[in-house]
């Protein structure tokens, strides 16, 4: 047993470990850079960090997915920050991590998978939108506006600003090399590209900005305990006002369906046991409800740490729940290390993330083949871009609903015209409100003057509009002297 048990940790520490430091050096800056773009110091990015890896890490559900802050959620607590400041942050993530277990518990976890992927796709791109103009001012040291529309229509006062500042240009110079180093780093050798390509250029834009003393903006560090501020749950109940019952569900939702969407795409990448979606979505509701009580960022598992995890060579939960021990080890004994590096080069970091929740490569082929699904992905982005999140992807979910009502509402008239006997009219198919003018249209092009049956029987569904229309349309439609359209079975 004990040969055994010896072996099993010389193959954890000969796999596990490595990939474990390989993700703990992808976070930190992600952790970082997410947390200050959400507007809550940069200590509570890497506390959600050390919960996911610490706890939803030891939790069953998947066993190589990592889990931490992510950018999809940084505009919706941008938000939520703005309207019911810092110190309501915590409750609002403790709400939602709670209602995540509740649904994990009832095993509604799977049904998540049933939410059209073109609304996923939306949401993300429509973050991924927000994200892009907002660090682009935060690249230049400036102040963003606070809506999507404002952010966007602002970038060419921006691009003014920029070019007759000159401490503004120096900072998007930084930001705008981290990209630049970033988008290189995918060309250079597997060997190079064992060290993150984030770590590297927020490495090198820290040296720079410190070596040259370019006095930009750094990151403001208050330190590990100051920073996190357990919330006052005697104020739980303030979570009932409709704008926060509209954060947490929106928190929800996202987080949720981001996790589990990150799980099944895992599972693809990996020979090792499956996901237990309703489990994995209790382990994030877990973790959740840890950080709400820290008073830290909302987590999710996100794909690109999970895919680096097993990428590396990572073959069981051992990997996640060290790069949280490696999290936490950085936090508590290097601190200052934040406080050096620049905010800008931070935004640049952000701004790569964004590109990459932007389906380009696929809304082309998309809009060939599937048309509605691009058209839900493309108004559940706008929606969010001019509205807000909650609001974008309610939107986005109506549309789905409607596109699939729409797609499944198909009839079909038959006419059987043996004259001079009756003629006879089969409708199959479902008959719904949607499909009823076209409907309407083909029998109301019907003769008149000669006898009708309608043979009703392999209609699968009649909604209540279609059922009054029909009635109406055979009470009308006969002339005088001919006798009455005859309905089977009778609707």
């Amino acid at each position: 047993m004990s040969a055994t048990l010896l072996s099993s940790t010389r193959r954890t520490l000969r796999t596990d470990l490595p990939s474990s430091l390989v993700v703990f050096l992808v976070a930190v800056p992600l952790c970082v850079g997410i947390a200050v773009a959400s507007g809550v110091p940069a200590e509570l990015g890497l506390v959600t960090g050390i919960v996911g890896g610490l706890l939803t890490g030891l939790l069953p559900g998947s066993s190589l997915q990592v889990s931490g802050p992510a950018a999809g959620l940084a505009v919706l607590v941008y938000e939520a920050v703005g309207a019911y400041g810092l110190a309501a942050l915590g409750l609002l993530v403790l709400a939602a991590g709670l209602l995540q277990v509740a649904l994990g518990a009832l095993r509604l976890g799977r049904w998540f998978r049933a939410i059209s992927v073109a609304v996923i796709e939306g949401m993300l791109a429509g973050i991924g939108l927000v994200i892009i103009a907002g660090q682009l001012y935060t690249m230049a040291d400036l102040e963003a506006p606070a809506s999507g529309l404002a952010k966007i229509a602002g970038l060419p006062g921006l691009a003014a600003d920029i070019l007759g500042s000159a401490p503004a240009l120096t900072a998007f110079a930084v930001g705008t090399g981290t990209v630049a180093l970033m988008l290189l780093w995918q060309r250079l050798p597997s060997r190079v590209r064992k060290v993150p390509g984030a770590l590297a250029a927020v490495a090198l834009a820290t040296v720079i900005t410190t070596t040259f003393g370019l006095g930009i903006a750094t990151v403001e560090v208050s330190g590990l305990l100051d920073a996190v501020q357990p919330p006052d749950l005697t104020g739980l109940g303030s979570v009932v006002d409709a704008g926060m019952i509209g954060t947490v569900l929106a928190f929800t939702l996202i987080a949720s369906a981001e996790s589990l969407f990150s799980a099944a795409a895992v599972d693809r990448l990996h020979d090792g046991p499956r996901t237990d979606f309703d489990k994995e979505l209790m382990a994030q509701g877990a973790g959740n409800t840890v950080c709400g009580l820290l008073g830290a960022l909302p987590m999710t598992a996100v794909i690109v740490r999970s895919a680096t995890n097993v990428h590396a060579g990572a073959r069981t939960r051992a990997s996640r729940v060290l790069h949280g021990v490696w999290l936490l080890l950085f936090a508590v004994l290097f601190p200052a290390a934040l406080s050096i590096i620049p905010v800008a080069a931070l935004a640049g970091v952000l701004v790569h993330a964004g590109c990459k929740l932007l389906p380009l490569r696929r809304l082309v082929p998309l809009w060939r083949e599937h048309r509605g699904e691009a058209v839900v992905l493309t108004a559940t982005a706008l929606a969010i871009v001019g509205v807000g999140m909650f609001e974008g992807v309610l939107v986005g979910l109506a549309l789905a609903v409607l596109k699939s009502a729409w797609e499944t509402s198909h009839t079909h008239l038959e006419v059987d015209d043996a004259a001079p006997g009756p003629v006879r009219v089969a409708l199959t198919g479902n008959a719904t409100f949607l499909r009823l003018p076209r409907l309407l249209a083909a029998l109301e092009a019907l003769p008149s003057d000669r006898p009708l049956e309608l043979d009703l029987s392999g209609v699968r569904h009649l909604d209540q509009a279609s059922r009054a229309a029909l009635t109406g349309w055979a009470e009308r439609h006969h002339e005088e002297g001919v006798p009455p359209v005859r309905l089977t079975p009778t609707p």
